[in-house]
């Protein structure tokens, strides 16, 4: 009974400290109601520090949520940077690769161009020569030709002559004489004849057929005349035909080596941009690789601290809770003392003077009570759980002391007083780096969601402008196309026509050489007739006719020339024409080629774009997620971080106020002032 009574004591001085014998109501019904108050303040104080544990667990299992992610996301971003410069590497040598082989190819065909072009220059230079010695032979030819047909008409001196020389070159030299002839023609149209003799008897010798004689007449002269010269006109056609020929095959060479030089710069020059993009795409890689690994680390050390953080503060809400439930076992255990021992009577008054009268001896005790006191009062004013706990630690450490007498009650309520002040400072600090915490999360996430909505913007801009470009190329492509169809079209009705206007000429010109033909036939027959010498009644009848079929000879031979060159000019246009097509539609395929190449890099290029934007748009929506809980936690509080720190430098400036309390002379006036206003019975 006696152990209970002193338990009851130590209970019942921090509720009469401050009242005395003459109250009305009853103390033990006072402490009672004040412990079972104490008992419901420190229950409500537990429910708010679980709700408070409950919002910090959850704040760390989201913050852990969002590093983890972002330190996946961060080894994801690494892998991938990681290929980009491996990838960009790779290609950066297949188009070196690339580039000197064009290099080469280009220099091939211009060493080509240049060659041919040489050989060309030549080739053209030796068949104007020869063009002009055969138009020059075959007009001394047409002359002489002409001039021994006027004197044949004329007879005379000369024509005698002209039949009693042996061989042609006596002839011209009687021709010259009689000055019909220059003795220059005469030189080349003798060189040529000896040349011709020449070819003849090479051709005797290699078994061809000799060559006709000279029969020592006008005729054979101008047989042998006009042989030489249906040989030079055969031999300047063959010779323009050639030249036609060899100037078209340069032109169309001439023109594949440019395009292809062409074509081979405009890919070296397009592997030469590629290249700069790639090495420009690989130093933006490292340079993000950098930034990323250096996040990566500092989100994998975030992570560390963050685990051991909430460890920490799970072990302090533990010790808490677990303080909370021996305070409230040792409230629950006073009260069952207190009623045990009263028996809920009025005779508890003297109980209570009994406990004042044996236990407050020393002016120490006196200033453990008034301490508790302070604490209390300390602990509503400021609305503190901690403080509560505190005054109640300091009450149990006083009921164990008194009840077992085996601690110096000052010194361990001066410890829990110190430990809680030491505790108040630890948690101002915490809140220090909290605050320092929040503020540099909010200034990073804040940074990282102006990057990614900038990076946004700009892929959306590069998205639009290779769509842009793209349905731009198309639109090239399938105007190219319509064109090169419209001129495939137009190349077959002109060929057709050709074929056709071709046909006509071969059918013409074969219907005016056989009339042609037939006329140098009839004139001959009628000239060697009258070439005889025999004069009759009718020869100026014959003269007519000759003259007339020499007229019908003119104008066949005209018609023959007019349609033959129309033909020649027909041809060389159809040949420009089809030859300008040609290139043409060469230009036009190879544009074709390369407008759908860059059409297709450039759709491919957006499909990436966009799925660049969808992984930047997924980052940016986990980056505002995470910076609205940061907000919900640093930001959106009820007490202010100022208001926070002043309301803990008074709890602590309080506690040193308590100590005071246990210090010495501040107890002595208290003991004194407590025990005047005890009555004794």
């Amino acid at each position: 009974m006696q152990f209970r009574q002193k338990t009851s004591a130590v209970v019942l001085a921090a509720a009469f400290s401050g009242c005395n014998a003459n109250d009305t109501a009853s103390p033990v019904a006072k402490v009672l109601e004040l412990l079972s108050g104490l008992q419901s303040k420190i229950l409500k104080e537990g429910t708010v520090a679980q709700k408070e544990y409950d919002e910090y667990a959850e704040w760390c299992e989201d913050r852990s949520k969002n590093v983890d992610f972002e330190i996946k996301t961060g080894k994801s971003n690494v892998e991938e940077l990681k290929a980009t410069i491996e990838q960009e590497t790779s290609l950066a040598v297949e188009l070196t690769t690339k580039i000197e082989e064009l290099a080469g190819n280009i220099a091939t065909d211009e060493a080509d161009l240049k060659a041919a072009t040489g050989i060309r220059t030549k080739e053209a230079a030796d068949f104007a020569a020869e063009d002009a010695e055969l138009v020059d032979v075959i007009d001394t030819l047409g002359r002489a030709i002409g001039i021994l047909e006027r004197e044949m008409k004329k007879g005379g001196a000369s024509m005698m002559q002209l039949k009693s020389a042996s061989n042609i070159a006596q002839a011209l030299s009687v021709m010259v004489s009689a000055s019909m002839f220059s003795s220059a023609d005469a030189k080349t149209l003798t060189a040529l004849v000896q040349s011709n003799a020449q070819s003849d008897d090479d051709a005797e010798e290699t078994g061809a057929p000799a060559a006709a004689v000279y029969e020592g007449h006008s005729g054979g002269i101008l047989d042998t005349l006009g042989g030489l010269l249906e040989k030079a006109q055969t031999q300047l056609d063959d010779a323009r035909n050639k030249e036609t020929s060899a100037k078209h095959n340069f032109e169309m060479l001439k023109q594949s080596l440019e395009d292809e030089v062409k074509f081979a710069n405009q890919e070296d020059a397009a592997a030469k941009k590629n290249l700069a993009a790639s090495a420009e795409k690989k130093a933006v890689a490292e340079g993000d690789l950098s930034v990323t690994s250096a996040d990566l680390s500092e989100d994998i050390k975030t992570l560390g601290g963050l685990h051991q953080n909430c460890m920490t503060r799970a072990q302090d809400f533990e010790a808490a809770t677990k303080s909370r439930s021996e305070e409230l076992g040792a409230l629950a255990a006073a009260k069952k003392v207190i009623g045990e021992t009263t028996g809920g009577s009025g005779g508890a008054a003297d109980v209570a003077y009994g406990f004042i009268q044996i236990k407050i001896s020393s002016s120490a005790e006196l200033a453990n009570f008034e301490a508790v006191r302070f604490v209390r009062d300390l602990a509503r004013k400021h609305h503190s759980s901690a403080l509560t706990q505190l005054a109640s630690r300091m009450a149990s450490a006083m009921r164990v002391a008194s009840t077992e007498g085996t601690e110096d009650p000052f010194a361990k309520v001066t410890g829990l007083i110190r430990d809680m002040i030491e505790k108040l400072e630890g948690d101002a600090q915490t809140d220090a780096s909290h605050k320092a915490y929040c503020d540099k999360e909010l200034a990073y996430t804040t940074n990282r969601k102006s990057e990614k909505t900038t990076e946004i913007q700009k892929l959306s801009t590069s998205i639009d402008q290779m769509s842009a470009r793209s349905a731009q190329l198309k639109e090239e492509v399938a105007a190219l196309q319509k064109e090169l169809a419209e001129m495939a079209q137009a190349q077959a009705s002109w060929d057709k026509f050709r074929h056709e206007e071709n046909s006509a000429f071969k059918t013409n010109k074969a219907e005016v050489e056989e009339g042609l033909g037939g006329v140098k036939t009839a004139l001959k027959i009628l000239r060697d007739y009258y070439a005889k010498g025999d004069a009759t009644a009718a020869d100026g009848a014959a003269t007519g006719i000759i003259g007339l079929l020499e007229v019908v000879e003119s104008d066949f031979s005209k018609g023959l020339a007019e349609m033959t060159s129309v033909e020649e000019n027909a041809q060389a246009t159809y040949d420009g024409g089809t030859k300008e097509n040609s290139i043409c539609k060469a230009t036009k395929d190879q544009d074709v080629k390369y407008k759908t190449k860059e059409s297709v890099s450039l759709d491919k290029a957006v499909a990436e774009a966009n799925s660049d934007r969808s992984g930047v748009q997924n980052e940016l929506n986990a980056i505002n997620e995470y910076l609205g809980k940061l907000e919900s936690i640093c930001i959106a509080k009820a007490e202010p971080y100022e208001e926070e720190v002043r309301r803990r430098q008074e709890e602590i400036a309080g506690l040193k106020q308590a100590l005071e309390i246990l210090s010495g002379e501040a107890v002595l006036l208290q003991s004194k002032r407590s025990l005047r206003g005890v009555k004794r019975h």
